[in-house]
C-alpha cells in the first residue's frame, strides 16, 4: 500500500512538473559528437601545422586594475607591464600554466586597442593566438586559400617571435593571431 501511494505521488509530481515546466515534455535533440580521424595537431596546409593555444588577449581600459584582479583576486602569476611602442600597447602576461592571458592597454590614441576600447568601453576579448610550426608557410598557404591577413608579412610580436593576424571576416568573426612556435 505504501508503495502504491509513493507511485501515485510520483506520478502527480511528474504531471505537475510537466504543466509548470512545459519544456520538460519537449524531447531533447540528439547531439552528435564531432569525430575525426586526424591527429590533434592536424595538417592545416601541405607544409605547416597548427599548434597549441598560446594566449587569449583581452583589451582592458585600466591595466593596473586588471593586473591586480588576476593577481590578488584570482591568485594568478602576472608579469609587470611591458611597453611595446611598435605595437602601440602595454601588455601584462597572466600565466595560467597551460596557456596565458594577455592583458592589452593602448599606448596613445593611434593604438588599435584604443579603437577597440572606444567601441567596447569595459574592454573584452580582442584576439586569440595559436602557435604554428612554420609561420611563413602558413602565411603563403592561407593567402592561396584567400584568407586575408592584416599585414603582408609576419612581424615580431610581443613574445619576440614572428606573428601574423588573420582578418576576422575570414575567421568566423574572430581576430586570430598565428605565432611561430
Amino acid at each position: 500500500m505504501a508503495r502504491v501511494l509513493r507511485l501515485a505521488a510520483a506520478a502527480t509530481c511528474a504531471a505537475s512538473a510537466a504543466v509548470l515546466f512545459p519544456r520538460l515534455r519537449t524531447p531533447v535533440p540528439t547531439v552528435r559528437a564531432f569525430v575525426t580521424n586526424q591527429p590533434s595537431h592536424q595538417v592545416a596546409g601541405p607544409v605547416w601545422n597548427l599548434g597549441r593555444l598560446n594566449h587569449v588577449a583581452i583589451a582592458v581600459p585600466d591595466l593596473e586594475k586588471a593586473k591586480e584582479f588576476y593577481k590578488s583576486v584570482l591568485g594568478a602569476q602576472v608579469s609587470e607591464p611591458v611597453r611595446l611602442p611598435e605595437h602601440g600597447v602595454s601588455v601584462v602576461f597572466v600565466n595560467l600554466g597551460n596557456t596565458k592571458v594577455e592583458l592589452l592597454h593602448p599606448l596613445g590614441n593611434n593604438s588599435p586597442i584604443a579603437g577597440f576600447l572606444q567601441k567596447n568601453k569595459a574592454g573584452g576579448m580582442h584576439h586569440i593566438c595559436i602557435e604554428v610550426d612554420d609561420i611563413h608557410a602558413a602565411v603563403t598557404d592561407l593567402k592561396e586559400k584567400e584568407i586575408r591577413s592584416l599585414s603582408e608579412e609576419a612581424t615580431i610580436g610581443a613574445h619576440g617571435k614572428p606573428v601574423v593576424f588573420l582578418h576576422p571576416r575570414d575567421c568566423g568573426g574572430v581576430l586570430i593571431e598565428l605565432e611561430q612556435a
